[in-house]
């Protein structure tokens, strides 16, 4: 900003030149333009600053005559990552709307913001130079992050009503002591849902200790969890505590349960039942002062009954219950957990990708992701490496996501359906109270009347109440 000048004679005349485009004394041009509440930038055919109004000052740090009559691209292109895209519009003519991106404050600060850019031509057709609209979008950031704060849980988030119900659980639980089973398909997040449990309660001090059950054999899972003293096998030269000793006074997560042993499950249900366990070689007991968490993809029930897990460890570790949907059964969530892992890699890596196109978005609801939330993680984190710093578009997804067509027109996709069913379903149970529904959706009122129009919900207002199958989403 140093080749800005503080003092241009020429802008007096530059900025009567605009306010004869416009049609009106220069004074009166001035007065309108500072009235606007948007940011409003001109530029002529050479690309020169023509108009810069109080709101684009505010938005920028920049004062007016410090910035009249320079090139676009050196006033924009420091605190715009190095492009003036209202420049950009006056060479391919191609207007914007509403495009997201960021903007630096002379204060260091970065501020979210959305441009608009068109062409200024005249009655004979001629390009007399170009015009963009700031807007400022901190407000509806910071509104958009307290919305989404309703929709959290630790590092979990939904708006699903499916997944908020798990949410609302998981407080109650957490404050209790009792063992807690986790069931759902891999990837549905049921370790991070273990965790959101263990940050919540009494031991919240205490360590999270985890172990995967279905990845070690019998003799190896034993003395991983149990420990072992100093001489109970030819290689123990030295005492080594098990993961229900590192846990004392904390929660032990135990993953895949349902692949244990025989054996193995005899040892689990004498330490839920006695609260104590014996390491290997010990000569004494140890107190197990832990919560147990415990976690299986199978069906534990038909386990039992095939009799490859006992009934008695089942109805020891089925306290307290929590079912976790596959993502396919709440897909709209899809959008969200999508923005969760764009922000969350931003964060790490010090990037700003602004997001996903809207058909990229329209191909993951298309998709039903056998590998749940975790499969949408690593085809996320892949896009975010590829896109190379543009929105996330379908040619960033793995080819063979590529090759699911989004919905036709007038037909709904599942994620379409899904948002429809949820609202409908919302407004059955509130009866047709939008706050209430807004409320419990974590929706601006705004936002939920548009979503009610898109999917026809409106015209039926006087009928709020009917079955979810009279539903046909647009």
């Amino acid at each position: 900003m140093s080749r800005i000048s503080n003092s241009r004679p020429e802008t007096d005349c530059i900025f009567a030149t605009w306010a004869t485009l416009l049609g009106m004394p220069s004074p009166i041009a001035d007065i309108i333009l500072d009235s606007l509440a948007e940011g409003v930038v001109t530029i002529d055919r050479q690309g020169r600053i023509t108009a810069f109004n109080r709101a684009a000052e505010a938005l920028t740090g920049l004062q007016r005559r410090a910035v009249l009559g320079e090139p676009c691209q050196v006033v924009f292109g420091p605190c715009c990552g190095g492009v003036c895209i209202i420049a950009d519009t006056l060479a391919n003519g191609q207007s914007l709307r509403d495009r997201p991106g960021q903007i630096t404050h002379a204060d260091g600060q970065v501020r979210p913001v959305a441009v608009t850019t068109n062409l200024l031509i005249d009655a004979k057709g001629r390009t007399l130079g170009a015009v963009g609209t700031i807007r400022d979008l901190s407000r509806e950031v910071t509104l958009e992050k307290e919305l989404k704060s309703q929709w959290r849980l630790e590092d979990l988030v939904s708006r699903s009503p499916k997944m908020r119900k798990l949410f609302d659980l998981v407080p109650a639980v957490a404050q209790s002591s009792a063992t807690v089973l986790i069931s759902g398909e891999s990837g549905t997040g049921k370790e991070l849902f273990a965790r959101a449990i263990h940050t919540q309660s009494g031991r919240a001090s205490g360590p999270f200790v985890a172990v995967n059950c279905g990845a070690l054999p019998d003799n190896l899972l034993e003395a991983e969890l149990f420990g072992f003293r100093k001489g109970a096998f030819t290689d123990a030269t030295a005492d080594k505590p098990g993961r229900f000793e590192r846990a004392r006074g904390g929660t032990i997560f135990l993953d895949e349960i349902g692949e244990v042993s025989a054996a193995m499950q005899v040892r689990l249900l004498r330490v839920l039942q006695e609260r104590t366990f014996e390491p290997l070689g010990a000569t004494a007991v140890v107190i197990a002062d832990v919560r147990v968490v415990a976690a299986t993809n199978r069906d534990l029930k038909q386990m039992v009954a095939d009799g490859r897990f006992r009934l008695d460890l089942f109805y020891r570790l089925n306290v307290v219950r929590l079912e976790l949907p596959a993502l396919r059964d709440h897909p709209e969530d899809i959008p969200l957990l999508a923005e969760h892992f764009v922000d969350r890699l931003n964060r790490l890596q010090g990037r700003h990708v602004p997001g996903m196109t809207d058909a990229a978005l329209a191909v993951l609801g298309g998709h039903r992701f056998p590998g749940n939330v975790r499969e949408l993680e690593n085809v996320i984190e892949r896009a975010f490496v590829l896109c190379g710093g543009a929105p996330i578009g379908v040619e960033h997804l793995p080819e063979e996501l590529q090759t699911v067509a989004p919905p036709s027109e007038g037909a709904a996709s599942p994620l379409r359906r899904a948002e429809a069913e949820a609202l409908a379903t919302a407004l059955r149970k509130h009866r047709g109270n939008r706050g209430a529904v807004a409320d419990e959706l974590g929706l601006h009122r705004a936002t939920l009347y548009r979503k009610m129009r898109a999917h026809g919900l409106l015209a039926r207002r006087a009928d709020p109440f009917a079955e979810p199958d009279a539903i046909r989403p647009k």
